[in-house]
């Protein structure tokens, strides 16, 4: 089973774990459900610690090589909050 690393953490996981959020080619930074999504992927556990620790060090837009302003970060957590909880 391939695992990854999550990036609010730092511990690696089997991917089935994990939440996959993608930055599309266009530049869109979205929750990919599927987990097959075209783009640059980061992993994060499915839980609101580690996707919350991920966004306040910027290890998330970093890894993605994205950026985020106020506004983007919010709809971004909620986002995956909708997807933890659904």
């Amino acid at each position: 089973m391939p695992e990854r690393t999550c990036v609010g953490c730092r511990r690696a996981a089997p991917k089935s774990y994990l939440l996959r959020i993608v930055r599309s080619p266009s530049g869109a930074v979205r929750v990919d459900r599927s987990g097959r999504a075209p783009g640059r992927g980061a992993y994060v556990h499915r839980s609101s610690a580690c996707a919350e620790a991920a966004m306040k060090r910027s290890s998330l837009v970093r890894s993605l090589r994205a950026t985020l302003d106020t506004a983007g970060a919010a709809s971004l957590m909620r986002e995956i909050e909708e997807a933890l909880q659904g």
